[in-house]
């Protein structure tokens, strides 16, 4: 495993000689933008291995994405490579159906120090609830970035993790959205402490996620990739194309229904994927 093919994979081509928060934005932003939110392998009859190398061959030398346990376990070690201090915390993810968070820890994500102040990398999200750069560890505050205003609120130790929501335009062309998006413009993200986690912690949960049928995850074949603009979302055979901020407070969503051989085409033009298996999507 070598950091120069890391940073080839992500296209960055930077200094990694400081270890501030300039670099850690640019490098984070270049991962999230190369390597996709995905849990296709699932959906080919793959299994997901919860070790380093696993994930090195299959992200950075397949050109492949992953889903949270991959992308943010891949880029803890780069952040680590380069001197970073790094560690993992454990999150649960807010369920909008059953307005609560999941009971058992669901989510990886890094929390990252940098001349004292703590930051949240998290690149393992995806979608439109995919921060665009590390966000500050500090409860109650505001902050603005192009996806939209991310914040932190702790109470008890618990911090929670949270979105306000932009509204939508959808051109008549386009297949409206089925999911009713939830009342009010707050989005809840995930809940999390602040107790460091080993990749060991997780072994479980990825081996669940798997089996579970219940799961999302194992009921929808996912692959989001954050955009320059916005963020490309292929779920099953819907594909979303989201620029933000298209009018004031507003992100144009065009949402089209592929056939199986589109979702082919669609994997490679727009996500640079090329899988070895058939997806069943």
């Amino acid at each position: 495993m070598n950091i120069q093919e890391y940073f080839s994979r992500i296209s960055y081509d930077g200094s990694h000689k400081a270890t501030d928060l300039q670099t850690l934005t640019t490098i984070f932003q270049h991962h999230i933008q190369a390597i996709p939110f995905e849990n296709l392998s699932m959906h080919c009859g793959e299994t997901i291995d919860l070790d380093l190398q696993s994930i090195y061959n299959k992200i950075v030398r397949k050109k492949r994405g992953g889903w949270c346990l991959e992308t943010n376990y891949l880029l803890f070690w780069a952040l680590q490579e380069i001197g970073y201090d790094v560690c993992i915390l454990g999150g649960n993810s807010y369920d909008p159906a059953k307005k609560a968070y999941t009971a058992l820890i669901d989510h990886i994500l890094l929390k990252v120090v940098i001349k004292g102040s703590s930051y949240i990398a998290d690149a393992g999200f995806g979608g439109a609830y995919q921060a665009w750069q590390p966000v500050m560890l500090i409860s109650g505050k505001d902050q603005p970035q192009i996806p939209g205003i991310f914040r932190f609120m702790e109470d008890n130790g618990i911090w929670y993790f949270e979105k306000v929501k932009r509204k939508h335009y959808i051109p008549e062309e386009s297949v409206p959205l089925t999911d009713t998006p939830e009342t009010g413009n707050i989005r809840k993200i995930y809940s999390f402490t602040l107790e460091p986690r080993q990749i060991d912690d997780f072994q479980e949960l990825n081996t669940y996620l798997q089996v579970f049928p219940d799961n999302l995850l194992r009921k929808k074949s996912i692959c989001t990739l954050q955009t320059t603009e916005g963020t490309y979302a292929l779920v099953g055979w819907t594909f979303t194309e989201m620029k933000y901020n298209y009018t004031e407070d507003t992100d144009l969503l065009q949402i089209t229904t592929l056939t199986d051989e589109e979702v082919e085409k669609t994997l490679k033009d727009k996500f640079n994927i090329v899988l070895e298996n058939k997806l069943t999507p």
